[in-house]
């Protein structure tokens, strides 16, 4: 019997996802020589939850599998010391922002001529708008 601890964390589950997603543009053992991996099982291990993902591996296997690093640093974080400890990091540390995220703060700065504009309920009712909320 094959122990895996870690089956039902959700960066097993997120790194079971993005390797399906990027099944037609690239084979798991791409994924694991792109991220430094010397052993093309480990993606497999990974998503199957029966080993970690070490925090120093999070650059190198967020661009491998062409995501951002702050969110997979979030998922590693919770898989590394559990979801309560993960928080007081994240608060001690702020939130991560992603490259998503800071593409739309960049686009505000540069709408705004950077001058540090007041999230007033109009503009966060077009904001939802936009998204259809």
């Amino acid at each position: 019997m094959t122990i895996k601890p870690h089956a039902d964390s959700a960066l097993a589950k997120y790194v079971d996802r993005r390797v399906l997603e990027l099944k037609t543009k690239k084979s798991q053992a791409e994924i694991a020589a792109e991220a430094g991996f010397v052993n093309p099982n480990m993606i497999t291990m990974l998503k199957q939850g029966s080993t970690k993902l070490a925090l120093d591996r999070v650059p190198s296997l967020a661009k491998a599998l062409d995501t951002d690093k702050a969110y997979l640093m979030q998922l590693a974080l919770e898989q590394a010391v559990g979801g309560t400890a993960a928080q007081a990091i994240m608060e001690a540390f702020g939130e991560p922002v992603t490259a998503n995220e800071l593409g739309w703060l960049e686009a505000i700065r540069d709408a705004s001529s950077g001058s540090d504009p007041r999230l007033t309920s109009r503009a966060r009712t077009a904001l939802f708008a936009i998204f259809g909320r």
